[in-house]
C-alpha cells in the first residue's frame, strides 16, 4: 500500500461519551482530521460551533468524502454501519463488541472479504493498556516459567446506564455484563492462554431481572491444560478491575486500569518472583505503578499506520474479534438453564 502524504478524513458514527473521546485522539494525529460526526442526539443536519458537519442518520454521514470511519455505536446497530461502510470503500475501526451475535461478525467478515483492500480493527483497547503490555512481555520472555492459572475480575458498581436504555434489553444488546464490559476480559484472558478445550459456567439475571445476564462466572480450560478462571459481573459495587497469572516461578497481578470513568483506581503491576528455599511466600514482589493511559492514542496510531504505511493491524482483528465473540458464547451456552431460557445456539 503506497503511503498517503495528505490528511485521511474521518467520521465518526455515534458522537456519544465514546465518540467524542475517540475524537480527541483522532486530531491529534498529524494525518487523521475529524471531518463529520452523526448521532441520535442532532435533531437536524448542521454545523456545529467548531465546523464539524452533524447528522441525525449514518447514511447522511456515509455520504460525505470520508476515508476513515470510526463507530462507537449501539450493538444492534454497529454491524451495519460497519458493513455500510466498507462496502462504500471506507477503512472502518469499530468499537466492541463487534455485534450482538456470533452471526453479527460473521456478516461483517464476509463484506471485509469482499473489500480486502480496507482495515478494519475492532476496539479491544484493554490490550494497549501499559500494564498488560508488560505483564505479556514478562510471560512471554519465559523468566518466571510457565503459566499455571489466571483469576479475573472485572466488575461495575451497578447496572446504571443498563436500567432503561438499550443496554438492558437482549434485543438491542444481545447480552449484558459479561458482552458488554467483561469481553475485555475474555479477550485479555485469550492473549495469555491457548485455544479453551473445556468451558463450564454458572449465568444470572438473579438481582437485577433484567433479560441480560448481571452475573457470569466462568470456568475454562485451554489445550494446554492452562485453568482461568472469569468473573464479570455488574453487582460488584465497587467498580473492580483485577487480573491474576500465576506462574511456575511467581505471579502477576493486574489491579486496576486507568479509564474515562477514573473508578477503577490506580493501575497497578505487581510481580512476585517465588523463592525456592521459602515455604511461606515470595523472596520479593515489586509494584509498578502506572500513572498515564495512552492506549486510545496508540490505538488509533496502530489503525492509521495500518492505513498509511501498511503495517500490519497487530491488536483486534476481525478473526479475533470473532474468536472473543465465540468464546463469550461459549461461556452463555456452557450454563444449560442460562441457554435453554434465551434459546443460545451451541457457538461450536
Amino acid at each position: 500500500m503506497s503511503i498517503i502524504k495528505d490528511k485521511l478524513r474521518v467520521g465518526i458514527a455515534g458522537y456519544g461519551v465514546v465518540g467524542e473521546r475517540r475524537r480527541v485522539f483522532i486530531d491529534r494525529h498529524p494525518k487523521l482530521e475529524t471531518i463529520a460526526v452523526c448521532d441520535q442526539k442532532f435533531s437536524n443536519s448542521g454545523i456545529m460551533h467548531d465546523g464539524l458537519r452533524c447528522y441525525k442518520d449514518f447514511k447522511h454521514l456515509l455520504e460525505e468524502p470520508i476515508d476513515m470511519l470510526f463507530v462507537s455505536l449501539p450493538n444492534y446497530l454497529a454491524p451495519q454501519v460497519t458493513i455500510a461502510g466498507l462496502e462504500r470503500g471506507i477503512h472502518v475501526f469499530c468499537e466492541k463488541p463487534p455485534g450482538r451475535s456470533i452471526s453479527d461478525i460473521e456478516s461483517v467478515i464476509e463484506a471485509e472479504n469482499r473489500n480486502h483492500s480496507l482495515c478494519l480493527k475492532y476496539g479491544f483497547n484493554h490490550r494497549y493498556h501499559y500494564s498488560v503490555i508488560d505483564a505479556l512481555e514478562i510471560v512471554k520472555s519465559g523468566e518466571m516459567g510457565e503459566i499455571i492459572n489466571i483469576l479475573g475480575v472485572y466488575g461495575k458498581s451497578k447496572i446504571v446506564p443498563f436500567v432503561g436504555e438499550w443496554r438492558s434489553e437482549r434485543k438491542y444488546s444481545g447480552g449484558g455484563i459479561l458482552l458488554d464490559q467483561g469481553i475485555h476480559m475474555v479477550d485479555l484472558i485469550s492473549l495469555f492462554c491457548d485455544e479453551f478445550k473445556e468451558v463450564k459456567s454458572f449465568v444470572s439475571n438473579q438481582y437485577w431481572g433484567l433479560d441480560v445476564e448481571d452475573n457470569a462466572y466462568a470456568l475454562m480450560k485451554d489445550i494446554n491444560g492452562r485453568v482461568a478462571v472469569i468473573h464479570s459481573s455488574a453487582t460488584q459495587w465497587q467498580h473492580r478491575f483485577r487480573l491474576e497469572i500465576t506462574l511456575s516461578d511467581g505471579y502477576l497481578e493486574l489491579q486496576g486500569i486507568l479509564a474515562g470513568s477514573k473508578s477503577y483506581g490506580e493501575e497497578k503491576l505487581i510481580i512476585g518472583k517465588r523463592c525456592g528455599k521459602s515455604h511461606t511466600g515470595t523472596d520479593r514482589e515489586e509494584i509498578i505503578t502506572y500513572l498515564e493511559d495512552n492506549s486510545w492514542r496508540d490505538e488509533i496510531n496502530e489503525f492509521a499506520d495500518a492505513i498509511c504505511n501498511g503495517k500490519e493491524i497487530l491488536h483486534g482483528t476481525s478473526s479475533e474479534a470473532l474468536n472473543t465473540m465465540k468464546l463469550v458464547y461459549r461461556i452463555y451456552w456452557a450454563d444449560p438453564e442460562w441457554r435453554n431460557k434465551f434459546n443460545i445456539s451451541n457457538p461450536d
